[in-house]
């Protein structure tokens, strides 16, 4: 599954679809990322001020990697 995010919102959405097909509450996600739950809320609300590595973490979590790319391929048309 490759999904663009082009908006902290949408990364909220998707965690949140991932999270509730996995059957996780939000204090679930939370305990296992070692974050507070409000941590989550915010996450999935898409808060402008969140600390990176503990997003990363949980889409760790979740299953996900982030891949940067140029936008459109690489310069050889990949």
């Amino acid at each position: 599954m490759a999904t663009p995010i082009h908006h902290r919102d949408e990364l909220g959405k998707l965690v949140r679809q991932l999270r509730v097909e996995q059957g996780l509450l939000q204090i679930d996600l939370a305990g296992l990322a070692g974050t507070g739950n409000r941590f989550i809320v915010d996450l999935v609300r898409g808060k402008p001020t969140l600390q990176p590595q503990k997003g990363l973490d949980v889409l760790d979590l979740l299953g996900l990697e982030v891949v940067v790319r140029r936008k459109g391929g690489n310069r050889h048309g990949e």
